[in-house]
C-alpha cells in the first residue's frame, strides 16, 4: 500500500483502538513495527493477522501476490524483535518465519478461511512466507493502550466485543459457503483463542481487580458478588463452546447457537460491569 494510505490507516487504528473502516473494515488487523534492515529506523505497517494461540499470532507476507517479499518481511528477518499493536495492547514480540510442513499447514488453514490468500499465491512464483509473532510480554498481554483504569477496562471489553463480532460474521459466511458441513480449521482456532483470552481476563479480574475494589469500596460488595456469579456462568458457556468447536467434525449450527448464547450473556455482563466499575476505577485514579 502507498505510504500515505498506510499512514491514514495507522492513525485511524490508533485513534479507534484497532477498529478501522474502508479497505480494512471487518478485517483482523495489527500494526507491525520493524527495524529497517538497512537504515536501522523503525517502520510501522498495517498487517492482517490470524489468531493462533495465547502467546502468538500469525501474519502472511503476501504483498498482494507481488513478485517480491514486502519490505517489512526483510526487516524482521534481519531484526526478529518487533513491536505489535493490537488496538487494545502494545507488546514486543519475536518473529519466527515458519517453514516446511508447519508453514504449509497454516497457509492451507488461511486459504480455507479466505480464498484470497490462494489467489495471491497463484500470482507469484515465490512461496509466500508465514510468520509467527511470539509475544515477549511477561505476566499479561502487554501494555494496555489507555490513560486510566476505567478506560483500560472499556478498551479490553471492546476488543472482546469486536472479536466476537468477527467470529459471528465468519460463522454466518461459513454457513453460506460450506460444502463440508463442519467448521473450518481457522474458525475453530479463532473460537478457541477467544475462549482462552476471555478466561484469562476474568481470572485476572477475580484475582486482582475485584479484591482491590472490594477493599476500597465495601459498598460495592453486592455488585461484585453478581459479577463473580456471572463469571461462573460465562465460564460454563465458554466451556460449552470450547467443547463444541474443539471437535474437528463440529456441527456449524450447534457452534453458532453456542456463540449466540455466549454473545447475549457476555454483552449483558460487560455492560453491567462497565456501569458499576468504570466510575469508581476512574475516581480512584
Amino acid at each position: 500500500m502507498p505510504n500515505d494510505f498506510n499512514q491514514q490507516v495507522i492513525e485511524e487504528f490508533r485513534a479507534n483502538k484497532g477498529r478501522v473502516g474502508g479497505y480494512f473494515e471487518g478485517a483482523r488487523l495489527l500494526l507491525l513495527t520493524t527495524t529497517g534492515a538497512r537504515t536501522g529506523r523503525p517502520h510501522t505497517t498495517p498487517v492482517g493477522y490470524l489468531p493462533d494461540s495465547d502467546d502468538r499470532v500469525l501474519i502472511i507476507a503476501s504483498a498482494a501476490g507481488a513478485p517480491r517479499h514486502p519490505a517489512w518481511f526483510h526487516n524482521l528477518v534481519a531484526n526478529p524483535r518487533v513491536t505489535v499493536e493490537s488496538g487494545a495492547f502494545t507488546y514486543e514480540a519475536r518473529a519466527v518465519v515458519l517453514e516446511g510442513e508447519e508453514r504449509d499447514r497454516i497457509f492451507a488453514r488461511a486459504v480455507e478461511a479466505d480464498p484470497g490468500w490462494a489467489a495471491y499465491q497463484e500470482k507469484t512464483e515465490r512461496v509466500i512466507p508465514v510468520i509467527a509473532l511470539h509475544s515477549l510480554a511477561e505476566g499479561g498481554p502487554g501494555n494496555i493502550n489507555a490513560s486510566s483504569m476505567g478506560e483500560a477496562l472499556k478498551v479490553v471489553h471492546d476488543a472482546f466485543r469486536r472479536e466476537l463480532e468477527l467470529i459471528r460474521a465468519e460463522m454466518a459466511a461459513g454457513a453460506k459457503g460450506s460444502t463440508t458441513g463442519t467448521l473450518g480449521a481457522q474458525l475453530r482456532v479463532n473460537c478457541l483463542t477467544f475462549c482462552a483470552g476471555l478466561h484469562n481476563h476474568h481470572t485476572g479480574e477475580g484475582l486482582a481487580m475485584f479484591p482491590f475494589l472490594e477493599d476500597r469500596y465495601p459498598e460495592l460488595a453486592p455488585a461484585l458478588a453478581r459479577l463473580r456469579d456471572e463469571h461462573d456462568r460465562i465460564a460454563e458457556l465458554v466451556e460449552d463452546l470450547r467443547r463444541v468447536v474443539g471437535d474437528e467434525n463440529a456441527d456449524p449450527d450447534t457452534a453458532r447457537r453456542e456463540v449466540e448464547r455466549l454473545t447475549t450473556e457476555l454483552e449483558a455482563h460487560l455492560t453491567y460491569e462497565e456501569e458499576q466499575l468504570i466510575p469508581l476505577l476512574d475516581a480512584g485514579a
